[in-house]
């Protein structure tokens, strides 16, 4: 009987561990963080194109986490993060200076889907295109008291975290 009893116990005590592991695990307690890195730390880098030998430079919009609807009417949180290439030297002060507006288009246009709709390439590829053209009007409208810089800069829009749970 003390062995059935040590042995039960042993069984509840590794299920306890498994358990709780799996909490953390699944809470992201094991992620690496970067230290000093902000959720929406927008990040300049300048990087060769692939036409025509042009420079690029990139601002980031990290870790958005927003609320999307499934077709039954079911709320489901998504992670989104994204890349914008533009030609423009200064697109992460822009970026920065218009980060609330260019948050607010993204919030809008997920709104308008429903999450089977942008799990799918078609439903992703028409974001990215809808929230490229409101990127540009918003950089536009913040650039158009300086002639010297171009309109319509942001070329690219890349997704670099699309995650719906």
């Amino acid at each position: 009987p003390m062995m059935i009893i040590l042995i039960v116990l042993i069984v509840v005590l590794m299920g306890a561990v498994g358990g709780i592991g799996f909490l953390l695990y699944s809470k992201g307690v094991f992620e690496d963080k970067k230290e000093g890195a902000a959720p929406t730390e927008h990040v300049a880098k300048e990087a060769p194109a692939e036409d025509h030998g042009n420079v690029f430079f990139e601002s980031e919009i990290k870790e958005l986490v927003l609320n999307v609807m499934n077709s039954k009417g079911k709320a489901q949180l998504m992670k989104l993060s994204f890349s914008i290439k533009s030609t423009e030297p200064t697109i992460e002060a822009l970026v920065t200076a218009s980060k609330a507006e260019i948050i607010d288009v993204v919030i809008n246009q997920i709104s308008s889907r429903n999450s089977e709709e942008l799990l799918t390439s078609a439903g992703k590829n028409l974001l990215k295109e809808e929230l490229l053209a409101e990127v540009n009007t918003i950089i536009n409208e913040a650039i158009a008291s300086k002639p010297e810089l171009h309109k319509n800069n942001v070329k690219e829009l890349y997704f670099t975290t699309f995650v719906i749970k």
